[in-house]
């Protein structure tokens, strides 16, 4: 995949994806669940939605909302298709605002991303992802990512950061869809 979104990259405080899951089909509500990375902080959430797409905007809404302070205002989303066939690519663009209760500096911008690949679910949270990356890469949003960073491993107090790895017991059952329980 590929990205067009001005100031997000791998700079500091820049946000990654670092893994998403999503359950959808007729007749049930989508279900998804992402993990989000971004100076050595993580973030993780899981949320229901009308569709894969919409269940997996609503998880990173959920997962980011304490460093936004908010939910960020999708203000254009478009799906393009740069071929035909079952290969072809499409290019997915999202537009997005500051959360409505954003003040001063930080309550105004459109910040847009684009992300190109042959999977449209997989380009639309990644593009929606450095939308938001390109909004926290403004200078009236320095130090957003790092301030509710610290303030979640204060609420962690002493123990295991979030995100830290621990052994696997090879003996424990493991039940990879616990998520959808919640």
């Amino acid at each position: 995949m590929t990205t067009d979104a001005p100031g997000s990259g791998a700079g500091p405080g820049a946000l990654r994806l670092t893994r998403w899951t999503v359950s959808s089909g007729s007749n049930v509500q989508s279900r998804a669940a992402v993990i989000v990375e971004a100076s050595g902080h993580v973030w993780q959430a899981s949320a229901t939605g009308n569709g894969a797409i919409d269940a997996l905007l609503e998880a990173v809404d959920a997962a980011l909302a304490d460093i936004l302070g908010g939910v960020a205002r999708v203000t254009s989303y478009d799906v393009h298709a740069v071929a035909e066939g079952p290969d072809a690519e499409g290019i997915v663009t999202v537009v997005v605002r500051p959360p409505d209760d954003a003040a001063g500096e930080r309550s105004s911008g459109d910040y847009a991303a684009s992300v190109r690949s042959t999977n449209i679910i997989a380009a639309s949270v990644e593009a929606y992802i450095e939308a938001i990356g390109a909004m926290l890469a403004d200078a009236s949003w320095h130090g957003a990512v790092a301030t509710a960073g610290a303030k979640a491993a204060k609420a962690r107090g002493s123990g295991p950061a979030r995100g830290a790895r621990a052994e696997l017991d090879k003996d424990a059952p493991t039940d990879a869809t616990s998520w959808f329980d919640r």
